[in-house]
């Protein structure tokens, strides 16, 4: 017989934990799919900002692990397995994992987005060879080397600190004519003498051997297409939900992020959704944190209201 919950939270992020943590200090039956290590893409940041309580920021292998903590203590029970489908049963949800089905009342998907790819030649085959999305794990290993880290938002600029406070050179390559991250990045990064800002320029290649030795790009202003050294990329272009596993079953916006009301619930009774993986949430942590609480309290009038 499948394990039956009183709600089942789809992912691991901070949206999936805050939301463990509210539920089960409601008093519900919680299962955490997490889809993985626990703490989703914040795990691998250096210094989350912005958030109450952390004035100098916290790092984001800090702050998922306390989170984490939080929700089995309130009572959430976690497992790495990930959701690979779902869909609506009599009294609930039933849902399909790598260990077999569980049974919910209510389903809450917090599962996030994954960085979105350059899509030009050498980048899958030079990923983990010198093209990386985490800076606070590669950082350390380029010395005084050219890195390019490819985008103009916060996580760009995040990235392109925690490079450059490792002692790399760092080359910020962003299309647009003005950089769209946080002012108090964009002070920063125009501020440090290791980090050197390339806009309206887009890489149209990564070139090397069995590691990145180079880029090539081309000025969208000018047109003129160039090759800069440099021993690694780290892209931050955007993010893409993952929610192609609800196909077919709720509703999703063009950008195929899950579609909510007011309450963060579906086009599905009993389905919600929280953290960067519903329509119009922020990025932004402190944000996520909220939605996932937000979600649970949304699920937990729900279940009040079920028979």
């Amino acid at each position: 017989m499948a394990r039956r919950y009183d709600i089942v939270v789809a992912g691991g992020g901070l949206a999936g934990l805050s939301a463990a943590l509210t539920a089960g200090r409601r008093g519900r039956s919680v299962l955490v799919a997490s889809g993985g290590v626990p703490g989703g893409l914040l795990l691998n940041i250096e210094r989350i900002e912005g958030l109450p309580g952390f004035p100098d920021g916290v790092a984001g292998y800090e702050l998922c692990p306390a989170a984490q903590e939080q929700a089995e203590a309130a009572g959430a029970e976690l497992t790495m397995v990930g959701l690979e489908g779902l869909a609506p049963a009599q009294g609930g949800w039933s849902l399909r994992t790598e260990e077999g089905e569980v049974e919910a009342r209510a389903v809450i998907v917090a599962t996030g987005a994954r960085f979105r790819r350059l899509g030009v030649p050498g980048e899958e085959r030079l990923t983990g060879h010198g093209v990386s999305t985490c800076a606070s794990c590669d950082g350390p290993l380029l010395g005084g080397r050219v890195a390019a880290v490819v985008g103009g938002g916060d996580s760009a600029l995040q990235e392109a600190l925690t490079l450059a406070e490792a002692g790399a050179r760092v080359l910020i390559m962003h299309r647009g004519e003005r950089l769209e991250a946080q002012a108090s990045y964009i002070r920063r990064v125009e501020a440090h003498p290791g980090i050197e800002i390339r806009p309206t320029t887009v890489v149209e290649e990564i070139v090397g051997g069995d590691r990145v030795e180079g880029v090539r790009v081309r000025n969208l202003a000018e047109g003129e297409p160039s090759e800069l050294e440099v021993a690694a990329v780290f892209p931050f272009i955007g993010l893409e939900p993952n929610a192609t596993f609800l196909e077919g079953v709720a509703e999703l916006d063009r950008d195929g992020r899950v579609c909510v009301d007011g309450a963060q619930q579906t086009s599905c009774p009993g389905l919600f959704a929280a953290g960067i993986v519903r329509s119009g949430a922020t990025a932004r942590a402190v944000a996520v944190a909220g939605d996932g609480a937000a979600a649970a309290l949304a699920a937990d009038r729900y279940l009040e209201r079920a028979p």
